[in-house]
């Protein structure tokens, strides 16, 4: 996990491919996000389930397909919510 001002990155690539469950990992990084700053998560395919999840928990997303088996998620807290 790489962290700087204005973001988290996490990469669950390599978890994902090694058969663990990232849930938790990127929960915990949500956990940690200050204000202003956003999850930048790196995945092998577009984590449709997770969108429903951060949505809830007041998350807005951006999403993009970097290549095959690659895509960089951004989530962002909706203005407003604790």
């Amino acid at each position: 996990m790489n962290t700087n001002n204005d973001c988290i990155e996490l990469d669950v690539r390599e978890d994902i491919q090694l058969g663990k469950e990232p849930f938790e990992k990127i929960m915990n990084a949500v956990g940690c996000l200050n204000v202003g700053q956003a999850l930048v998560l790196h995945v092998p395919f577009q984590p449709v389930p997770l969108y429903q999840v951060m949505e809830r928990k007041g998350f807005d997303c951006q999403d993009e397909e970097v290549e095959p088996d690659h895509w960089r998620v951004v989530f962002y807290k909706r203005v407003g919510e604790d």
